[in-house]
């Protein structure tokens, strides 16, 4: 039986629920959740797998050291009293990364100097050589966490930024970050039970991250490498197995449509659709939303992220939404949807009631998620079909 270690998985602003259901799908114990963080407990499989299969995990950490620290000095001492020998050598390279909270250590890149002197001198000491720092392409990633005094030292195990999946070829000039894509689409609770549109699709972001959740394809097929393959105690046969496992994957019987009003972004999408390898399963139109004169498919999911007009100015941005909220109670009659934006003006143009908001962070933007039931006729008749006969 492995032996059990505490990981944290970083993730988005609004998506630390949705993260905790994945990573106890996969088997994690004794999860907390924080703030854009979910800390959880597992083995060696485990880390592995998150990396893999979590869609809205943006990297996971293994804390190895954690401590108070009142100056730089003391941050230098605790550094150096770890025993890196378990996790590298003096011929091996490294990098730190330093996210710090506090009004002691001011400034990040200081930390991360002074932390890299404390490794460094633990093994010129030991050895009388010293290991080389690569930001580049390091054997070890490290990451320092200040919050006022208290620090915490963990090994990076994904590398780049999970977000980063390996199918994007190209993008648009405003895309949808892969993990907000995908934490969207699990929010609306859809996995493949319907068709799936969206009519401002880009870069096709939504559409692909649809495609894998519909057929449960792990997010991380598409990467060339972790970080954990370059650690000391790296188990090549296990993650070999868990990478090739694909005895989840599931059917999906329906179809994913897209469109955008600009040709060179549905060329982009096309690009990243392909290499993806989903084109038998997204279709993709140049089409601008007021060209639709009917769904693509009945009763299906739509979600959407329009512009906000903070990167992409629409000429007419009021203007746009208004038509988005005239087309979905004339055109996407039926439909589930689910907008992402930014303004309340902006969704006051929609001119329709939503049944639930939920808010998430879009780079530094505060957002909100709203859903929309589009139904023929009048609320009421729409709710009392949804109420149970004796209600």
């Amino acid at each position: 039986m492995r032996k059990k270690f505490n990981m944290i998985a970083k993730t988005m602003g609004g998506l630390e629920d949705v993260l905790a259901e994945e990573l106890i799908a996969l088997g994690a114990d004794n999860l907390e959740i924080g703030r854009r963080m979910v800390s959880f407990d597992g083995d060696t499989e485990l880390l592995y797998k998150a990396n893999i299969c979590c869609r809205t995990a943006l990297r996971i950490l293994k804390p190895i050291h954690s401590f108070t620290a009142k100056n730089a000095d003391e941050l230098y001492a605790e550094i150096k009293k770890i025993d890196w020998s378990i996790y590298m050598n003096e011929k091996n390279t490294f990098a730190i990364d330093s996210v710090v909270f506090s009004q002691i250590f001011s400034h990040s890149k200081f930390v991360a100097y002074r932390a890299k002197d404390g490794i460094v001198d633990y093994f010129t000491e030991r050895t009388g050589k010293r290991p080389s720092v690569s930001t580049a392409n390091p054997d070890l990633l490290i990451n320092i966490h200040i919050a006022q005094d208290t620090c915490s030292v963990s090994l990076d195990s994904s590398g780049e930024s999970l977000h980063k999946r390996g199918y994007r070829i190209e993008q648009t000039e405003a895309p949808l970050n892969e993990v907000l894509a995908a934490g969207m689409i699990l929010k609306t609770k859809w996995k493949g039970q319907s068709a799936f549109v969206d009519p401002m699709c880009g870069s096709g972001t939504l559409l692909i991250e649809a495609a894998m959740i519909a057929m449960n394809i792990p997010p991380g097929i598409y990467r060339k490498k972790f970080a954990f393959e370059k650690w000391a105690d790296f188990d090549k046969e296990l993650f070999e197995y868990i990478y090739n496992e694909d005895s989840n994957e599931q059917e999906f019987n329906y179809k994913i449509y897209g469109s955008d009003i600009l040709p060179s972004a549905i060329e982009t999408a096309r690009k990243n659709v392909k290499s993806a390898g989903l084109s038998k399963y997204i279709e993709l139109s140049v089409k601008p939303i007021q060209q639709y004169t009917e769904a693509p498919a009945p009763n299906a999911m739509l979600v959407t992220n329009p512009p906000y007009g903070e990167r992409l100015k629409p000429d007419d941005l009021l203007g746009l939404y208004q038509i988005i909220g005239e087309r979905m109670k004339h055109v996407f009659t039926g439909y589930t949807v689910w907008i992402l934006s930014y303004k309340k003006e902006l969704f006051n143009m929609i001119g329709l009631k939503h049944s639930q908001r939920i808010p998430l962070v879009n780079g530094s933007l505060e957002c909100e998620f709203r859903k929309y039931d589009i139904f023929a006729g009048k609320r009421d008749d729409f709710n009392r079909k949804k109420r149970p006969n004796n209600s």
